[in-house]
């Protein structure tokens, strides 16, 4: 009798059946790692409201990074997106930054739109923070941006509450940033243009102001209207060359 594929031997299903219940040792502890990917709760809260719950929620003296997104949500890419966008308000434009941090903003677009945590090494998350530094800075930031509430303030809940117009909030982050990758540093406000919608969604989105969020949409609209435009003319002097050298 031969023993291949077919083996009949009761040591064969041993080894059989002992190599699937590895297999499914090892799918329930892959299964254990998805399930610890950090996502955040929805909440509907500003920015100075999350600051005040990450504050209050700091209690022991060391905490690492990914606990400190946790307890944070969504804020903290959003700052991140924010600040990233402010080298583009400038007129002059550095030649391959618009595609680094287009693509940073992406990723972070991203985590926004599927709610979670971005994504960073594993050493850079579980290092530890020493707490009661980090809260004196967080109280500092909180004073910061309860001045700014007294012109930013909550309206127009529809744009920015609840699971739906998160998720629709953070593709367009995601559309702002791929403008922005777009090769056309050297073409007069090709930067400037998706950044300023990127930065009002971000704004806006944190402070849950409404009217920010529309003023980025819109500035997404006037991105792809003047993109078009360019690509007409530029298609049209084209078409204007080629007449004139095939009519010459």
């Amino acid at each position: 009798m031969r023993y291949g594929s077919g083996c009949r031997r009761p040591s064969c299903w041993l080894v059989t059946t002992d190599y699937f219940t590895f297999i499914r040792r090892d799918l329930a502890a892959f299964s254990g790692i998805c399930k610890m990917s950090i996502s955040y709760d929805d909440r509907n809260e500003t920015m100075r409201e999350a600051l005040v719950r990450t504050i209050d929620a700091l209690t022991q003296p060391k905490v690492t990074l990914r606990t400190l997104l946790a307890i944070f949500g969504d804020h903290g890419s959003l700052l991140v997106c924010t600040l990233l966008t402010l080298p583009f308000m400038l007129p002059v434009s550095i030649p391959g930054v618009s595609t680094v941090f287009g693509l940073a903003i992406l990723l972070l677009g991203i985590s926004i739109t599927i709610n979670t945590v971005p994504w960073l090494p594993r050493q850079i998350m579980d290092r530890e923070l020493d707490a009661p530094m980090l809260k004196n800075v967080l109280q500092r930031s909180l004073d910061i941006v309860t001045r700014l509430e007294a012109v930013i303030v909550r309206r127009i809940g529809i744009l920015t509450d609840g699971k739906i117009a998160g998720r629709i909030n953070g593709l367009a982050i995601v559309a702002g940033a791929g403008l922005l990758m777009l090769p056309l540093g050297l073409v007069p406000f090709s930067n400037t243009l998706p950044a300023l919608a990127i930065l009002l969604l971000c704004i806006g989105i944190s402070q849950r102001d409404g009217l920010l969020v529309l003023g980025g949409y819109g500035m997404l609209v006037a991105t792809v209207v003047y993109f078009a435009f360019l690509a007409w003319a530029a298609y049209q002097a084209g078409t204007g060359i080629m007449t004139f050298f095939s009519g010459g």
